[in-house]
């Protein structure tokens, strides 16, 4: 179904319709505290890829280290999508360098699946992997 929110508006109608549109966001999307990522055991994980059995190893201070797995710079905004006690969706933007949206779902304190996509430095990427605690960093 489309939204005929903006269709034939003024400039103050768009703004007054996106500022409602943003009011009927839970408040989750807008500050959501990522709160099953903070349950994650701190130190080294081993992410391994699907597609191609590839690993890499990530240090989890936060659990936010699996949100954006290809664009590591700082700065980039950030949008969530979904906040659970089971899983996490955010979108994110970094200008200049591309977009993602990863999920990320947890199966215990020492295991989650991240699933993330987009572009990175002009290029598509998609990812699929399983992510397992094995020590400290």
């Amino acid at each position: 179904m489309q939204n005929n929110c903006l269709m034939g508006m003024s400039r103050t109608g768009v703004a007054a319709c996106m500022a409602a549109a943003i009011a009927a966001l839970p408040l989750g999307a807008l500050a959501a505290d990522l709160d099953m990522l903070g349950t994650l055991t701190k130190g080294v994980w081993n992410l391994r890829i699907r597609d191609d059995g590839s690993e890499q190893r990530v240090c989890v201070r936060t659990g936010r280290e699996f949100i954006q797995l290809r664009h590591r710079q700082p700065g980039c905004s950030q949008v969530v999508v979904r906040d659970n006690p089971n899983e996490v969706v955010i979108q994110y933007t970094c200008r200049g360098n591309g977009y993602g949206r990863t999920s990320i779902r947890r199966e215990g304190n020492g295991l989650v699946q991240i699933e993330s996509q987009g572009i990175a430095d002009g290029t598509p990427f998609s990812i699929s992997g399983e992510a397992r605690h094995s020590g400290k960093c």
